[in-house]
């Protein structure tokens, strides 16, 4: 589920959305001029002298040919000869396009002039008193503004909130409310916006203190009911989210978006029974809801109820845009019944939607996992010419499928290629280390892990692999037992670990403290490597027979495996088999 923490998120709810589109000074045209402002004027009852038509003309001809500071001139002077605030308007949005403050205040000017009630040009003045830092005029034009539309308020202050936030004024425009709001108490969208203004500085405390009073005031206001979740999701108490936005649902069932934010909620609480009963109360007003019906597919998965979640994608199927995605899950329920070639069916039958290069990738792991190395092969060379800008990723899949076929040397040239391109990536970092140890390169193994640790010196894979090689590959052991001593106080309860830092008690000469490690590690993670390393020790201390057990009931299950091998040629001789 998603996290909490894109307050941002709320304004793209059905219902209570505000869209934070750029205020007018982002135009980048001027819009017909000449007829718009002879039908104001007309209406205006004004005569259209000939230089005030004159300097329409020129207007309109600048617009059109980009020529904005001479369209801004020419409606400036008209706007002073003419009773028609329309025209000041335009130069209003002209000089704010042209970032020109001066013509533009001067035009503002006549504007409130013609017409002091104006809202929007109130909400010019407020932008460019919030600009210049001016609290007096940003409070007074505010108190304009919330005093003759306190409904278009909130919506209008919505609308600029990026600007503010772009121009570095959240906390300064927090401070301008705060003095509106003493002089208005009662008026819950000032205590709202302010709320979003402090979770943007960002303050959850001082945001929470401005919705309790919003909701105070005026306690069934969804837009605020889900702004209290969203702030109680990001604090990480989503029972109480839970409670804000099943009011908020229950005041407004029919808004879809609301109805899913809640259903992000439910999963997140693991409350599967009440999500469920959500999506079927959609469906059951629309049955080919794709959401829901994906929404019920992943809940059951996640309960593992795979036959129920097959039931929801098949229909799924049937709904329009939703092909893909479906099959890429069927797929993904046929890999966990291993039936790989039904999962590579419907792998196959994903197509080209957002979910394609998922599905490739799956398959090419299913194909891996049945070391039908051929069919990689092939599939690798057709992604790799399909999706050219995940060039890296592709790569990487590559890298993995020749150390698969043993060819580390054309491995670890492919993950070099990779770093020419993102030289400071972990995850390439840490796969050539592995593949470096491969074929030797024991500095590149040691220069990676150490680029690693560097940005990060808490990566405990990093650790344990540097470690663990310093114990296998050198008598370096001093150094070993620093990194593996940092990787067991941050990790004490991982197998990996616990199994390098036995390997090292045994090279060092403890056999029996070795043995206590090893048995501990093979316990929580029975991996044929450790079973490897047990057998060695019990083999050096004399307990040949519990090692050949040992070694016996691993090399039964995987007789590939080339640790076991590795001890057979080592220490059993053929009469010993």
């Amino acid at each position: 589920m998603k996290k909490w923490t894109n307050i941002a998120m709320l304004f793209c709810l059905a219902g209570c959305a505000a869209t934070a589109e750029p205020p007018p000074e982002a135009e980048n045209s001027v819009v017909q001029p000449q007829e718009e402002m002879l039908a104001v004027d007309n209406n205006h009852n004004a005569t259209i002298d000939e230089e005030v038509l004159y300097l329409l003309m020129a207007a309109e001809l600048a617009g059109q040919r980009n020529q904005y500071n001479l369209a801004l001139d020419a409606y400036l002077q008209a706007a002073k000869l003419v009773d028609d605030p329309r025209i000041a308007e335009r130069a209003v949005k002209i000089g704010l396009f042209l970032k020109d403050d001066k013509r533009t205040k001067e035009a503002l000017q006549i504007w409130l002039s013609k017409d002091p009630e104006n809202l929007g040009a109130r909400k010019f003045a407020v932008l460019l008193a919030i600009k210049d830092l001016d609290h007096r005029a940003a409070v007074e034009n505010l108190d304009t503004m919330l005093r003759e539309d306190p409904a278009g308020f909130e919506m209008g202050m919505l609308e600029m909130l990026k600007l503010f936030e772009k121009e570095g004024r959240v906390q300064f425009t927090y401070d301008v409310l705060e003095d509106v709001s003493k002089r208005q108490p009662d008026q819950p969208g000032v205590y709202f916006i302010q709320a979003l203004l402090a979770s943007m500085i960002p303050d959850n405390v001082l945001a929470q203190e401005k919705i309790d009073q919003t909701l105070k005031l005026q306690p069934d206001w969804n837009k605020a009911l889900i702004f209290q979740a969203q702030l109680a999701g990001r604090n990480g108490d989503l029972q109480t989210a839970r409670k804000f936005l099943e009011k908020a649902v229950k005041q407004a069932p029919e808004d879809a978006q609301l109805r899913k934010l809640l259903l992000e909620v439910l999963v997140s609480i693991h409350a599967y029974d009440d999500a469920l009963h959500l999506c079927q109360a959609t469906l059951d007003e629309k049955p080919d809801d794709g959401e829901s019906l994906f929404a019920m597919a992943m809940i059951h998965i996640q309960q593992n109820q795979l036959e129920k979640a097959e039931s929801n994608l098949e229909r799924l199927l049937k709904v329009p845009d939703w092909e893909g995605q479906a099959a890429f899950y069927l797929g993904k329920i046929e890999m966990e019944r291993h039936h790989a070639d039904r999962a590579l069916a419907w792998f196959d039958k994903v197509g080209n939607g957002k979910y394609a290069l998922d599905a490739d990738l799956s398959s090419v792991s299913l194909l891996m996992a049945q070391k039908r190395l051929d069919a990689v092969q092939s599939r690798i060379t057709n992604m790799e010419s399909r999706y050219p800008e995940q060039k890296n990723r592709i790569l990487m899949l590559k890298a993995e499928f020749l150390n698969q076929l043993g060819r580390y040397q054309e491995a670890f040239d492919v993950l070099s290629e990779i770093l020419k391109d993102i030289p400071d990536n972990r995850d390439v970092l840490y796969a050539r280390a592995l593949i470096a140890e491969r074929i030797g390169r024991l500095d590149i193994l040691e220069a990676d892990l150490h680029k690693i640790l560097e940005k990060n010196p808490d990566d405990v894979a990093a650790l344990n692999a540097m470690g663990y090689t310093l114990t296998d590959k050198t008598t370096r052991y001093e150094e070993a037992e620093n990194y593996l001593d940092r990787a067991l106080k941050l990790k004490p309860d991982e197998a990996v670990i616990i199994d390098s830092y036995g390997w090292l008690q045994y090279k060092r000469g403890n056999p029996e403290l070795a043995l206590e490690y090893l048995r501990k590690a093979y316990a929580k993670l029975p991996e044929n490597e450790i079973a490897a390393h047990i057998a060695e020790v019990l083999w050096v201390m004399g307990d040949q027979k519990e090692a050949r057990e040992l070694f016996d009931s691993a090399f039964k299950k995987s007789p590939d495996d080339e640790y076991l091998l590795t001890f057979k040629k080592r220490f059993l001789s053929d009469d010993q088999k």
